[in-house]
């Protein structure tokens, strides 16, 4: 088995798209190239935005996945990060709710890109 793996986000401009993730996530980029750019996740684990790899996909076509960010501290925790984040204008998907495996909300990053907040198993 591998020793890291990388989550690959499709964005049409990584520039920007690191941006927006580095604000949410409170993080510089750990490698940047004009099309490529990954953020440290903690050991053996990345976030990639890649824009170069659109070539021969439909951009129209929703994306069925989505980036999990899981939080400690239960509930009162995640509705913070919600405010956090609605605060600087995400677009909101999901408000604030409980499901069976806790509190979670979802937004969407500039491409549409799902970015799920939940705590922590």
């Amino acid at each position: 088995m591998s020793e890291s793996i990388s989550f690959i986000v499709y964005v049409t401009d990584a520039p920007a798209s690191a941006r927006f993730y580095g604000d949410l996530l409170e993080k510089e980029p750990s490698f940047v190239t004009p099309g490529y750019i990954s953020f440290d996740l903690g050991p053996g684990a990345d976030l990639a935005l890649w824009s170069g790899q659109l070539d021969g996909q439909d951009p129209a076509v929703s994306r069925t996945g989505e980036v999990c960010v899981c939080l400690p501290g239960g509930p009162e925790e995640i509705d913070r990060r919600y405010a956090t984040w609605t605060a600087k204008g995400v677009r909101v998907v999901s408000e604030p709710r409980d499901a069976v495996f806790g509190r979670t909300f979802v937004v969407a990053d500039p491409d549409g890109n799902l970015i799920r907040v939940a705590p922590v198993d």
